[in-house]
C-alpha cells in the first residue's frame, strides 16, 4: 500500500512540473531593484522578495509587472532579448 501511495505522489510531482513549461513569473529582486520576468517558478529567499504568477504569455507577465507598485516603471532590456529568443 505504501508503495502505491509513493508511486502516486511521484506521478503527481512530475506531472505538475511538466505543466509549468511555457509559463512566466514576475520576480522582485531586492539586490538589483528590478522585477525580471523568469520562466521557472521562483524560490522566495534572500534577495528575491516576491514572485507573482504564473502567466501564460510574456505579454501577460509584462502587463502584471506594470501594475505592481514595487517594480520600476521602465522596461527591463533583458525582456526584449528573451522575446526575440522565443520568436526563433
Amino acid at each position: 500500500m505504501k508503495t502505491l501511495l509513493l508511486a502516486g505522489a511521484i506521478v503527481v510531482a512530475t506531472g505538475t512540473t511538466c505543466l509549468a513549461d511555457g509559463l512566466y513569473w514576475v520576480v522582485g529582486n531586492r539586490a538589483t531593484g528590478r522585477c525580471p520576468i523568469v520562466t521557472s517558478n521562483p524560490v522566495i529567499y534572500g534577495d528575491i522578495w516576491f514572485g507573482d504568477g504564473p502567466y501564460k504569455s510574456m505579454a501577460d507577465a509584462k502587463l502584471a509587472r506594470s501594475t505592481i507598485s514595487a517594480c520600476p516603471k521602465e522596461d527591463d532590456p533583458s525582456d526584449s532579448q528573451s522575446e526575440n529568443d522565443e520568436a526563433r
